[in-house]
């Protein structure tokens, strides 16, 4: 009895010094919010800037731009060292650094997985499988990877499952830890098409997508900093540290002259990855409420401050003084991206390259007043767009100009008269050259920015004449429409991943229709150019191409390029290191919150 007393006595007296411990330092959360909503998070199936941002940090390639250089620079990731390419650019070998580990998962059966180059190998067959229906096989064609094109069309033409065991030339393990590529052509810029973007190219293990099936959308698993801990679809997206992640450290290497760059450098170095312990994301469509949810407090950032609220963040591209009371830190770049309206090239009435159809569509593009809609609908932050090249990018010239950011309404009328767009029955609105009606079916979505650009462009393309009504959708149901063929105009943005001008002009290229070729544009002179251009290195040959390749765009029309969008961040006091990357989605890893000096309830 008097043993037993003892006991639970010394059982209180735990039990009291546990309660009375001091608790362990807060956990340290990054909080903000999308703009539009996810699609889902297995890299071979999406698109969208907003799921690619997911995926970026839960899975990684084989190489990672450094956070802090500018001009960029790649530096290994789960490689060992920089890839080795022959002379003549057409056979890659990577070598894999051992002892990385996929995150815990069931699919695992308990076992810990480490990630080998046959990964790399199963990850890149995927955007081939004609099942997985990747957005992004376009690309891998594009690269050419020896058998791998054969391969799919052995499973399409035989209505048969994708024969992953098939060994490829162009794609192989050669041991353990070496990856070997070849290509049928010299591509010198690979490592940037297929291994420096984690959100696409990361490694995805077979035993998770066979796990999950037809639900892997909603199981990431990779070997990166963050795993998926909850999903409320178009809501909410929770990340926390993956518990398993490796001994990773903060590393970069600025240019000399780059204070903030420096500073970062100096604050940062040697921290080990990731600083942070979890991410909440939120959807929040609407500007007036992220706006207010960051001003609040709420949010720790505020990526792409919504145009309506500039003059209150950042009047005269300077932080607001009340802002800056408040330690808010604001940061402000022309971004390497373009909006756009897409026209379908195989829709009866803006599509076709007979002459009148082309006439239609630069009408179109004469009548849309790109600067009023920087004026009013962007508040002032763009540039007008001069082609589908992008700021930071190789061929991009900020002196060039091209008629597609003419507003000339007279011109408009001018070119729809002389092929046939008229007037007949006097209500206003022009009908086709056979006199059948002429309507104007624009895809959009349901949020006040969106409207208000529609707005604009109804009146614009009223004053010549055009009738243009509007569908409306989410975002991810107009992305899946125009995919499918399914439209006739849709407005969408695009940016850049790598800084080279070849992945802008895709959208042209007529092997990507139904991957990046949203338009279905499909040229035979245009693709000679593009296959051209994939095989020369960087020089003044190829920049000779890209800029042929811009006059086409400009000629034809398959869209219409609106503007490079001025991106404003904001950041508060107590989230620290954050720089906007340039072509790539992670940075979670690379920045800190600093709980004290975060408001307390």
């Amino acid at each position: 009895m008097r043993r037993y007393l003892i006991g639970a006595c010394l059982a209180l007296v735990a039990v009291a010094a546990q309660a009375q411990a001091p608790a362990g330092p807060p956990p340290k959360v990054l909080k903000y919010a999308f703009l539009v909503a996810e699609t889902g998070f297995d890299p071979a199936q999406i698109t969208d800037i907003y799921s690619r941002t997911v995926t970026a940090h839960v899975f990684e390639a084989l190489y990672h731009y450094d956070p802090l250089a500018r001009p960029v620079k790649l530096r290994p990731l789960t490689a060992a060292a920089l890839p080795e390419p022959s002379a003549d650019f057409k056979t890659w070998t990577i070598r894999l650094k051992p002892g990385i580990f996929f995150a815990d998962d069931p699919a695992f059966g308990g076992n810990k997985r480490e990630l080998v180059a046959e990964d790399y190998v199963y990850s890149f067959k995927r955007f081939a499988d004609p099942a997985v229906k990747s957005p992004f096989w376009s690309t891998f064609d594009d690269a050419g990877l020896l058998g791998l094109r054969a391969l799919r069309e052995q499973a399409l033409k035989g209505k048969k499952p994708f024969d992953y065991a098939a060994p490829l030339e162009g794609l192989r393990a050669l041991d353990r830890y070496t990856l070997q590529l070849k290509t049928e052509q010299a591509r010198p810029r690979l490592i940037e098409a297929l291994m420096a973007s984690s959100d696409l190219y990361g490694a995805v293990a077979r035993e998770v997508v066979e796990h999950y099936g037809d639900k892997i959308m909603a199981h990431p698993v990779g070997t990166g900093p963050f795993v998926l801990k909850s999903w409320r679809r178009s809501s909410q997206m929770v990340l926390e540290r993956n518990p398993g992640y490796r001994e990773r450290f903060y590393e970069a290497e600025p240019a000399a002259d780059d204070a903030e760059g420096q500073a970062l450098l100096a604050r940062l170095k040697g921290r080990r990855l990731p600083m942070v312990d979890r991410v909440e994301i939120a959807v929040i469509e609407e500007s007036q409420p992220r706006w207010l949810s960051f001003i609040n407090a709420e949010k720790d950032f505020l990526e792409r401050v919504p145009a309506d609220f500039i003059s209150q963040a950042m009047p005269n591209g300077k932080i607001a003084p009340n802002l800056a009371k408040r330690g808010i830190q604001g940061y402000r770049i022309v971004g390497p991206e373009s909006t756009m309206t897409v026209f379908n090239m195989e829709d009866p009435v803006v599509g076709g390259m007979a002459p009148a159809k082309v006439a239609l569509r630069r009408a179109i593009s004469l009548a849309i007043d790109v600067g009023r809609e920087i004026q009013l609908a962007r508040h002032g932050q763009a540039v007008p767009a001069q082609s589908p090249v992008v700021p930071h990018t190789t061929g991009y010239a900020a002196e060039f100009k091209s008629h597609i950011s003419d507003h000339d309404p007279a011109r408009a009328k001018a070119l729809l008269e002389l092929y046939g767009y008229l007037d007949r029955d006097g209500d206003g609105w022009r009908e086709q050259p056979d006199g059948q009606p002429l309507l104007l079916l624009r895809n959009t979505q349901p949020d006040n920015a969106s409207r208000r650009l529609d707005e604009l462009m109804q009146k614009n393309l009223q004053a010549v004449g055009l009738r243009l009504e509007f569908k409306t959708a989410k975002w991810p149901e107009n992305l899946k429409s125009v995919r499918g063929g399914k439209f006739q105009m849709w407005g969408v943005a695009s940016s850049a991943d790598k800084p080279d001008a070849q992945p802008a002009l895709q959208r042209l290229y007529g092997p990507a229709i139904g991957g990046q070729n949203l338009s279905r544009f499909d040229m035979a002179a245009f693709n000679t150019i593009y296959e051209r251009m994939q095989a020369l290195p960087d020089g003044p040959e190829r920049l000779a191409l890209i800029h042929e390749g811009k006059r086409i765009a400009a000629t034809y029309m398959p869209y219409k390029q609106h503007v490079h969008r001025i991106l404003t961040d904001l950041s508060q006091p107590w989230l620290i290191g954050y720089r906007r990357p340039l072509f790539w989605q992670d940075w979670w890893q690379y920045v800190d919150i600093d709980n004290s000096k975060r408001p307390q309830p």
